[in-house]
């Protein structure tokens, strides 16, 4: 039975629930058993919230016993990368110098499906503080890939890919910062979905970088991931950056099919370092669309190619501010020392990790007198055009498309040792981020050759999630389900 309720996706379970043909007691026993029997070979969860989703289960099963459920997520269990904050439950960043670190407030996406009824399991696996691209930076163990033991998840948000692939959790929250969503959704056969800047509140998630950070859903399908996105957007007054643009129905036009899009295809994003099973997939992906009635449309992203460089200046220089806060003065570690200096200086030394480190003294250079205008604010400016580079494209076409990355999940340990390389697995992803729009992940099909994921990125307008899930959905529907993932 329990294999059969690991089965469902989301929305099926959800009908189960709602029908009562299944108890969400059953459905948290199940993912809970399963989180036990795999998360030692797999590393997506940092904690366990047994005890706190059991509570969850009793009480969505009381409300559907008197006919109160709250939703579609009502008594669904869920997942949050350790990066939101959650009430009375330890909160790391996936860094040792917030270990112990226990909220008194829930972050506004955790508390806007907690609302919604939905069973919280616990915290996951992420590159400390979000920084990295295969999970490996994380200060307390690495994520595995569940389509193969050896390699990635992806990063940061490893953890909420490989929960969902594992199935150990019916849909994750991960946050995107310059890719950290749509890659690991990517490497590990997943939907991951990262909204317009401001759609989602950041309210309660420890930052990276403010003007880059996004919080999104991942899911096993398209229409999961639209029923999670659904829960979580919309405008909260305690963040400053969040839109009071209306939030649409992302499910009502989820079935209308590829008939009629314009697909934009970027020349830029084909071509050298793009690894030729990577392209095979993503290329038959848009023959698809073809089939399907869609139009494609040669772009051009000519800014793209100093996307990198951009973020590699504003990201840091945002990050050296933002951790500038963890100095072991009001939480998290702090070391014994003489003075407060000393104190500063141990608990810092002690409490981040090498990648951390590493931004934060890029970002401080770049933010230094005498260098401001030479590297940030030249940076600001680059991350302008970019921006107008999608705006013509989209007078041509409707979604653009492409790979997520340019290779598949790679080996663990095999570019720890050359961090340029590591950051150019988000080359095609940064530009989204810079340009603030709205883009997602989905499974494209497996390598002809290493047998994993690919993913298909889409891009769309800002605000225009709903044709970027329609688009999305179509290449599912038609090209069918991936199967399990073997290695969970």
């Amino acid at each position: 039975m329990s294999a059969e309720i690991l089965g469902l996706d989301l929305r099926a379970l959800s009908g189960e629930l709602a029908a009562r043909r299944l108890s969400s007691r059953e459905a948290t026993e199940a993912a809970l058993s399963r989180i036990e029997a795999t998360d030692g070979r797999v590393g997506a969860f940092l904690r366990v919230t047994a005890e706190g989703a059991r509570a969850d289960a009793a009480a969505a099963d009381e409300r559907a016993a008197r006919g109160a459920r709250r939703g579609p997520l009502d008594g669904i269990p869920l997942a949050v990368k350790d990066l939101f904050l959650t009430e009375g439950v330890e909160t790391t960043a996936g860094s040792r110098i917030l270990e112990g670190y226990r909220p008194p407030y829930d972050a506004t996406a955790v508390a806007r499906l907690r609302a919604a009824g939905a069973v919280l399991l616990g915290k996951l696996n992420l590159d400390e503080f979000a920084m990295g691209s295969s999970n490996e930076n994380s200060a307390f163990k690495p994520c595995r890939n569940p389509w193969d033991l050896g390699r990635t998840p992806g990063g940061s948000s490893g953890g909420s890919a490989a929960a969902v692939a594992a199935r150990q959790a019916w849909g994750t929250l991960g946050t995107d910062t310059g890719g950290s969503i749509r890659e690991p959704a990517s490497f590990c056969g997943v939907v991951g979905v990262k909204p317009t800047y401001g759609r989602v509140s950041r309210y309660g998630v420890v930052a990276f970088a403010s003007s880059l950070d996004q919080v999104g859903p991942l899911a096993r399908t398209v229409g999961d991931a639209a029923l999670l996105l659904q829960a979580i957007a919309g405008h909260d007054e305690r963040d400053m950056t969040s839109s009071t643009l209306p939030v649409g129905d992302y499910l009502a036009r989820l079935e209308e099919g590829a008939a009629g899009l314009r697909i934009g295809v970027p020349r830029e994003w084909f071509g050298g370092g793009l690894e030729p099973g990577v392209e095979a997939r993503v290329r038959e992906a848009l023959a698809r669309y073809q089939a399907l009635g869609a139009r494609l449309v040669e772009i051009s992203l000519p800014h793209s190619r100093y996307a990198i460089a951009a973020y590699y200046l504003i990201a840091p220089a945002e990050a050296s501010s933002n951790l500038a806060r963890y100095d072991g003065v009001r939480y998290g570690l702090r070391a014994p020392a003489r003075g407060l200096r000393e104190m500063y200086g141990e608990t810092r030394a002690r409490g981040f990790g090498p990648e951390p480190k590493r931004r934060i003294m890029l970002g401080t250079y770049a933010l230094s007198a005498g260098y401001y205008d030479a590297y940030y604010l030249r940076a600001q400016k680059v991350r302008t055009l970019i921006r107008r580079d999608f705006d013509r494209a989209f007078e041509a076409c409707d979604v653009v498309a492409g790979p997520v990355a340019p290779t598949v999940a790679f080996r663990l340990g095999e570019k720890l040792s050359d961090p340029l390389q590591m950051y150019l697995a988000d080359v095609f992803t940064i530009s989204a981020n810079l340009a603030a729009l709205p883009g997602l992940s989905v499974p494209c099909g497996l390598h002809p050759v290493e047998r994993v994921p690919v993913g298909l990125q889409l891009v769309g307008r800002p605000f225009d999630e709903a044709t970027l899930l329609r688009a999305a959905r179509a290449l599912e529907r038609e090209q069918g389900p991936l199967p399990a993932a073997p290695e969970a």
